[in-house]
């Protein structure tokens, strides 16, 4: 099997706010190929620093995450979740996702026969990318 590269997302939500409105985009992303969900576990920490973890499929907070395409449970440990916990300020929650960039599965495959190694990579804020397209001259 051809594995494209996996990347790992812990997304934020302030106030122990799940909201279901990133999954529309989500769901949209898996039916087109694009990705593939390999693990998406909630994590909710409390004012007093309690934490509750649950796995998107048994998601009732926020309708619609259960009913994503995707794995539930495998890739994330509970060293992995206590990490996601320990960046989360009191009363937030987060959500932690690893997924596959399946569109890339060819291009990965490709680069891995030809014997290229990655050597470094990292997502580029959007803040920072933005700034830099809005100081390009015009027309560039």
């Amino acid at each position: 099997m051809t594995l494209g590269p996996v990347e790992y997302l812990l997304i934020g939500f302030p106030g122990n706010q799940f909201k279901g409105e990133i999954v529309p985009a989500l769901a949209d992303l898996i039916e087109a190929g694009t990705v593939r969900i390999l693990d998406l576990v909630f994590v909710k920490k409390d004012e007093d620093g309690s934490i509750t973890t649950f796995e998107y499929d048994a998601m009732t907070e926020a309708p619609g995450f259960a009913a994503l395409d995707g794995e539930a449970g495998g890739l994330l440990n509970d060293d992995d979740i206590a990490l996601a916990a320990e960046a989360l300020a009191p009363d937030s929650s987060a959500a932690l996702l690893v997924w596959e960039d399946t569109w890339a599965a060819p291009l990965a495959a490709a680069l891995r026969n030809a014997g290229g190694v990655l050597v470094a990579g990292e997502r580029i804020p959007h803040e920072i990318v933005e700034q830099a397209l809005d100081a390009l001259p015009a027309g560039v």
